[in-house]
């Protein structure tokens, strides 16, 4: 492709950061574990639902919509509830790991950096 035929590229449009991007992924991911969890018979048909919010949250967030980045930061702490009574009740030790990084997540997208890119 020549430079001719590119679309001119505006340095007013928002970008996406890379952090946005791995929260995307992030919501990808708990996608796949909970569809994992339900395919399997050890989580509940309920969580489909979940996996449903977490798809549509990721998918938004990418989009640079604000809707995705409300829904994602829903999500985010929702899964990190869930992961702190999980390991009060049934002291399961790998949902710190899940605890952590959906904390960092939520603190990271409410920063004003990543509030202002989204449209």
């Amino acid at each position: 492709m020549s430079q001719a035929d590119r679309p001119p590229t505006d340095p007013q449009t928002p970008r996406l950061l890379p952090g946005m991007a791995a929260c995307g992924l992030w919501m990808f991911f708990l996608c796949l574990l909970g569809l994992l969890g339900v395919s399997t018979h050890k989580l509940p048909h309920v969580v489909l639902l979940l996996c449903i919010a977490f798809a549509a949250g990721g998918q938004g967030l990418l989009a640079l919509r604000r809707w995705g980045w409300a829904l994602t930061m829903a999500t985010v702490l929702l899964s990190a509830m869930y992961g702190l009574w999980g390991l009060v009740h049934f002291h399961q030790l790998p949902l710190i790991f899940m605890l952590v990084v959906n904390l960092i997540l939520f603190l990271y997208l409410a920063r004003p950096e990543v509030r202002e890119r989204l449209h």
